[in-house]
């Protein structure tokens, strides 16, 4: 997947255009749902732990063995991948089953992980992303799952359409979502050369005008496609279900930096206490989901990766939120 950080003048006018329009993002969407966070969560510690799969995904366990490590290793909640969902059903297993075993761990399902192309401009195929998530979000709420991933797949190798129609169709995929149950978060790509500015995804999710309206964030993307870390103070938690979390070392540069470079969170250079403080302020009470695809943890014992993650986590959010 190829970067950009030549902004072109159409691009500038739409990030200086986002960039005005994130002021209002708490208050146009004040009446977004509050995300569930695990129960032993407190004021001190106000965030849910959650595992996405994508962490372990190199040992090619399945979501059933994924479930098991991730209850075993601490987490509160579990972010699966549709396609893992679909391999699941395809080898005979029931989500109903499936849905059981999460809830007899005690765990949460937050949202699922899908990668329907709703943006696009092509109407034949637009519609044809529109029922394939149909399928992912009711595959999600089958085994419990609020919310969906609905990242700008389809136009990140090239500028999308102008945000203003990204909200019309953003609004179409809510309310698409609000006849299954399951909210679609709209996410950002630092990679992509679509929505992968914080300004632009929240000029989106206001121009939606939709009240379920919410954004995925990512440490690792935020950084990746250049948006400043202190401009999450002008967001309203309640719109952020789940954060993915992470870090990035200082080497390579941002411009080169890959997913495969995400390392545990309080290994490398990411502003973490800031981070945490911030989305606290802002009064963020949903799920850090740690996402990482770093190959050389892929080669590890899954449980020992997944008990890092946690641990990692947890003692960055502590030491953040101590001072």
């Amino acid at each position: 997947m190829r970067s950009t950080n030549t902004p072109t003048p159409a691009r500038s006018r739409r990030q200086l255009l986002a960039a005005a329009t994130i002021l209002a993002a708490s208050a146009a969407l004040r009446r977004a749902p509050k995300a569930r966070a695990a129960a032993t969560t407190g004021p001190a510690e106000p965030f849910g732990y959650c595992l996405n799969t994508s962490t372990i995904s190199g040992q090619n366990l399945g979501i059933v063995a994924e479930v098991d490590i991730a209850a075993k290793a601490g987490f509160g909640a579990i972010e699966p991948w549709v396609r893992e969902l679909e391999e699941y059903q395809n080898k005979g297993g029931s989500l109903r089953d499936l849905r059981k075993r999460i809830e007899d761990h005690g765990l949460k399902v937050p949202d699922a992980i899908g990668f329907a192309q709703w943006i696009v401009d092509d109407e034949p195929q637009r519609l044809k992303a529109l029922e394939q998530a149909k399928r992912d979000m009711d595959l999600a709420a089958q085994i419990g799952a609020t919310h969906l991933a609905a990242p700008p797949a389809g136009a990140q190798d090239k500028p999308g359409p102008p945000l203003a129609v990204i909200a019309e169709r953003y609004r179409a995929l809510l309310e698409l979502g609000e006849k299954i149950g399951v909210t679609p978060m709209l996410e950002l790509w630092g990679f992509s050369k679509t929505l992968s500015r914080l300004g632009e995804v929240a000029y989106v999710a206001i121009e939606a005008r939709h009240p379920g309206s919410c954004m995925l964030l990512d440490i690792y993307h935020l950084y990746k496609g250049g948006s400043d870390f202190e401009s999450l103070r002008l967001l309203n938690g309640r719109t952020l279900p789940v954060i993915h979390t992470n870090d990035y070392p200082a080497r390579p540069s941002r411009e080169k930096i890959t997913d495969a470079h995400r390392v545990y969170p309080g290994d490398g250079v990411a502003p973490l206490d800031e981070i945490f403080r911030t989305i606290r302020a802002i009064g963020f009470r949903g799920y850090l989901s740690v996402e990482l695809f770093n190959r050389g943890y892929w080669k590890e014992s899954p449980l020992k990766v997944a008990r890092a993650s946690f641990e990692k986590t947890r003692a960055a959010v502590q030491r953040a939120l101590s001072k």
